[in-house]
């Protein structure tokens, strides 16, 4: 990959405190990834930023992802966009409009630039979360599908992985609130992301 890095942008499951880390890689899935063998050799960026809807994304795309030049990017975006329609944050993003500012982004990648797009996922632990796959997640979920096969993306299954693992560990166990990942959903998260992406460091 030479000096263009592995890029990783999203909401605040890919932020995770990055702003007040030296390093600027946070204490999540993005640090694992950093640390992992595959990628020892190439430098990873994180400009995930909490609280993002898809349009905030769009609105910064060009100085956080594209403004670095990166050999890969990796996409974590759209909780915020079915969330909000819950929290009486007022913002509400609709499928059409989800799938536009994913597009508008997309569409910006020189073709060189390898793509990796995770689906946004949920472990319900409220029964109001238990809602959200059937009103909204699950067509927002099928975006990023769709959109992973028309680019050409390594598509990351996240809700599937989350899931299987649930069964084993409980919802609480890696995501606390249902949405962030503790230590032990970012270590799952890390691990599908490398076994999913096909991106390493040779």
């Amino acid at each position: 990959m030479g000096d263009h890095p592995v890029l990783c942008t999203g909401d605040s499951i890919t932020d995770c405190g990055r702003r007040d880390d030296p390093a600027g890689l946070g204490n999540g899935y993005v640090r694992l990834l950093a640390e992992a063998p595959a990628l020892a050799r190439t430098r990873v960026i994180n400009t995930g930023v909490g609280g993002d809807l898809s349009s905030d994304l769009a609105a910064r795309w060009a100085g956080d992802v594209l403004a670095h030049e990166p050999a890969v990017v990796s996409v974590l975006i759209g909780i915020n966009d079915v969330w909000r329609r819950y929290d009486g944050a007022g913002r509400v993003t609709g499928t059409a409009e989800f799938e536009a500012n994913l597009r508008r982004m997309l569409g910006t990648l020189a073709p060189s630039v390898r793509l990796v797009l995770i689906e946004p996922f949920v472990l319900p632990v409220t029964a109001e979360q238990h809602r959200w796959e059937a009103d909204d997640l699950g067509a927002k979920r099928l975006v990023i599908r769709e959109l992973a096969a028309e680019f050409g993306a390594a598509f990351v299954p996240a809700q599937h992985v989350f899931s299987a693992a649930a069964e084993e560990h409980g919802a609480a166990a890696l995501a606390s609130d249902g949405v962030h990942p503790t230590a032990l959903g970012h270590a799952v998260l890390a691990a599908a992301w490398l076994a999913h992406s096909s991106v390493s460091c040779s």
